[in-house]
């Protein structure tokens, strides 16, 4: 357990940051979802419009330290090319 203030505050803000943290990925795997959904149903647009919207979500996970830049590369890019060959 924190002893010290400086301890006890440091504590605060990771348990602070951890549940922002949570709720961004949340909310980035949700976008994750909606493509995933978009491509096994087989609907080409469907899949386009979600991977366009999931696009800006995951850069922002990286400019909030949330994913590696090389990660988001890894997933948008075998996402594109499952979108791609649809239909």
């Amino acid at each position: 357990m924190a002893n010290s203030p400086q301890a006890k505050k440091r504590a605060r803000q990771n348990e602070r940051r951890y549940q922002i943290n949570k709720a961004r990925r949340t909310r980035v795997r949700t976008f994750l979802r909606k493509v995933e959904e978009a491509i096994e149903s087989g609907d080409k647009d469907a899949a386009q419009a979600a991977l366009r919207a999931v696009q800006p979500e995951l850069m922002r996970g990286v400019s909030r330290g949330i994913f590696h830049k090389n990660t988001v590369a890894r997933k948008m890019s075998r996402l594109s090319a499952r979108v791609k060959a649809l239909g």
